[in-house]
């Protein structure tokens, strides 16, 4: 039976930049298993599965190769970048159904025809702190390589957001499994079930941006992510309410060392303490359309 699908980059206007993800159409009928065989398939990090929704306009779940997520960011762009492609939803807004409750998104169509896609991520959670000295050996790094105290925060989807010195200290993180285990077997956090250490320098990479990121995997997913818009927002909300901006509108830039460049702009909403969400605005380039054959 066949399913169509489109390849999207998101946070990127240009192919080959920024994060892809397979948006997979009709998925209804889809069960958990095969969600996650085509993701293993693709090679990416997350895929889309659109359905039918009665509360919104459409219904996206969101599956990684082991497992579903309730929310992720890229995909999310990607999902409308794909729909305004194909001439189902245009210019405005429209609302999706996700397992992170519901997320309003706005589209605004460039002059090139590739559509800015900012969404709407929930009003934040903010977790345990976590001691500097356990994330930095996730990483490879010593506590000191790190400001402040890292803390698990969600807009959708748990990071355990940690703050480094700078860019070249980004780059010398190397992932320690051992290290991870030890960190996700934290108990006492209603945000438990946390994503590896989303790793951010106050400096971007280009001089457009002004954070740069990272984010290591574990196996079986690819090594490293390109872009992450939904620890962009969890990111966004903890460096608004410790203080670490001056304003609460940025440009995050993240997967440049990749050779895959992503840019999100930013704006978290609401005082330091009462942020009642987050957006986050990129762009969607449609790389690939075909049919899934299963």
């Amino acid at each position: 039976m066949p399913f169509e699908y489109d390849w999207v980059d998101a946070f990127t206007a240009h192919p080959f930049g920024g994060n892809g993800c397979a948006v997979i159409y009709g998925a209804d009928a889809l069960d958990d298993d095969t969600c996650m065989a085509i993701v293993r398939e693709t090679g990416l990090v997350e895929c889309t599965f659109l359905g039918r929704s009665i509360t919104a306009d459409v219904k996206v779940r969101y599956f990684m190769a082991d497992r579903e997520i309730p929310f992720a960011g890229h995909p999310t762009v990607a999902t409308v970048a794909s729909m305004v492609d194909r001439g189902i939803v245009g210019e405005g807004q429209l609302r999706l159904e996700t397992g992170a409750g519901m997320i309003p998104v706005d589209i605004e169509l460039g002059a090139d025809g590739v559509p800015m896609v900012t969404m709407t991520q929930v009003r934040p959670q903010f977790g345990a702190e976590v001691p500097a000295e356990l994330v930095a050996a996730v990483g490879g790094l010593q506590a000191d390589d790190i400001l402040g105290t890292p803390r698990v925060v969600s807009t959708g989807l748990p990071f355990c957001i940690t703050l480094v010195k700078d860019r070249e200290t980004l780059r010398r993180l190397r992932l320690d499994i051992g290290a991870l285990k030890k960190l996700r077997a934290r108990s006492g956090d209603a945000l438990a079930e946390v994503m590896e250490p989303f790793w951010v320098a106050l400096e971007g990479e280009s001089t457009m941006g002004h954070t740069f990121s990272r984010l290591l995997l574990a196996p079986p997913l690819p090594a490293e992510d390109p872009f992450t818009g939904s620890a962009t927002g969890a990111m966004a909300a903890y460096v608004w309410a410790e203080g670490y901006l001056t304003a609460p509108d940025f440009t995050a830039e993240q997967g440049h060392w990749l050779g895959r460049p992503g840019r999100a702009e930013v704006e978290v909403l609401g005082p330091r303490d009462d942020i009642t969400g987050v957006r986050v605005g990129g762009q969607g380039y449609v790389l690939m359309r075909g049919f899934l054959n299963i």
